[in-house]
């Protein structure tokens, strides 16, 4: 049983000096290998590696992957027109000398990045002052990314990283002048519709005054012609009755007699006092030559 014992305790503590002196390096990490505090080695290729058990070497992991830095301040930034800008970017980076990496930043990426922050936003201010909005909207987004870029090229080389790109994310007013510049557009835009309102107004006006005006006109035209019309009718029935009158004298005397005892009766209210013998009933005696008069209604 002590055999046993001494076996295993001898394996435990093989065990525990292979876990102290070897480790593994993945293909996303490069390891840094400290003697006494010193940078001894960096290791970038994966695998398992060994190093002396410590206190006398210990390793550090630092990730080789490229980092994005967003922008994280809002501060306005003052174009060459004086007008406030807000600009969020972002920055992708990464770990190309470790040594100098640790050397300035630690092993903690942190602080690279609360540093690096501070010199890119730098960098835009100065980039930002020499233009104007418009160039910053639009026209020269592109050029301001590039010389950020040139311009952040030493620091990263001080700080142990390469820089892989820098990019303009949003490019916005402040919120005052935002809402001020709202403001403004709603008023302009007002201001046009109630341009184009009375425009539309005074040509549905127009139009409106130009209809009535050509409806009494079709009106007036068409009086016109039914008075014509009805003018030439009555011409043309005096025309008839004058032309049948005149073939038989003594049916005209008949016929107007029937036009005035038609005239006389038209209501059944009226009564009249008339002599039978009158002239007036002279047609209905049958006596020739003479057409009835009409008589005079009496009302009652």
């Amino acid at each position: 049983m002590n055999r046993i014992g001494l076996y295993v305790a001898g394996a435990l503590i093989l065990l525990m000096i292979a876990s102290s002196t070897l480790f593994i390096v993945d293909q996303k990490s490069m390891g840094v290998v400290y003697a006494l505090g010193e940078i001894k080695e960096v290791i970038t290729e994966p695998g398992l590696k060994a190093k002396m058990p410590p206190p006398f070497q210990n390793v550090v992991f630092l990730d080789k992957r490229i980092q994005t830095l967003d922008s994280t301040e809002t501060r306005p930034i003052f174009t060459a027109e004086k007008k406030s800008l807000v600009i969020d970017w972002l920055v992708k980076w990464r770990i190309s000398e470790p040594r100098q990496f640790i050397r300035n930043n630690g092993t903690d990426i942190r602080n690279l990045e609360s540093r690096l922050t501070q010199v890119v936003q730098a960098a835009f201010n100065e980039e930002v002052t020499k233009r104007n909005v418009s160039s910053m909207l639009s026209g020269e987004r592109d050029k301001v990314m590039q010389d950020v870029r040139s311009r952040l090229a030493d620091e990263a080389k001080s700080f142990g990283i390469d820089l892989v790109d820098v990019r303009i994310k949003r490019v916005d007013f402040v919120a005052d002048i935002t809402d001020s510049v709202y403001r403004r557009m709603q008023s302009e835009r007002q201001q046009v519709a109630n341009e184009l309102r009375s425009q539309g107004a005074a040509e549905a006006e127009r139009i409106r005054a130009e209809a009535d005006k050509q409806r009494e006109v079709i009106i007036a035209e068409a009086y016109r012609d039914s008075q014509k019309l009805k003018g030439e009718g009555d011409a043309r029935a005096s025309a008839l009755y004058a032309d049948a009158f005149g073939r038989d004298a003594q049916f005209a005397q008949f016929y107007r007699s029937l036009e005035a005892y038609r005239a006389s009766f038209r209501n059944r209210s009226d009564v009249m006092v008339v002599d039978p013998s009158s002239e007036f009933f002279r047609a209905m005696r049958g006596a020739p030559g003479a057409a009835a008069a009409p008589a005079a209604p009496v009302r009652r």
